[in-house]
């Protein structure tokens, strides 16, 4: 039987003083639509932030549209990412792409944060 795909609080970066290392000591890695700041963690597992801000769309509900779709998606393939903490930044064009178009960025996302992280160590 598969294991659920959850999203734990355990695996949701909650804390400033989170954010705030991972603003000083973070790797960038980019696509098209997301922008992610990506460090090595001792949790032994990935951890989420997101941030979604006003700059990326006006409206709350699409703002929240990208926000679900960045955590469905982490939360489906995050048995697969190595023990970083990724804080996801979404850049103004996210808010004109549909679901589908988010889902695809995201994939090639995981993946250069899997091979980003295999390069360093």
């Amino acid at each position: 039987m598969i294991a659920p795909a959850t999203f734990p609080r355990a695996a949701r970066l909650l804390k400033p003083q989170d954010f705030a290392r991972l603003r000083r000591i973070s790797r960038h890695v980019g696509t098209r639509h997301f922008s992610a700041e990506v460090a090595a963690n001792e949790q032994g597992g990935p951890r989420l932030g997101l941030a979604i801000s006003k700059r990326v769309s006006k409206s709350a509900v699409r703002r929240n549209r990208i926000k679900r779709i960045a955590r469905d998606h982490f939360r489906r393939t995050r048995a697969e990412l190595p023990a970083v903490d990724i804080l996801l930044i979404a850049r103004s064009s996210a808010d004109q792409e549909d679901n589908a178009s988010l889902r695809a960025e995201l994939v090639r996302l995981w993946q250069r944060i899997a091979a980003f992280n295999e390069a360093v160590h």
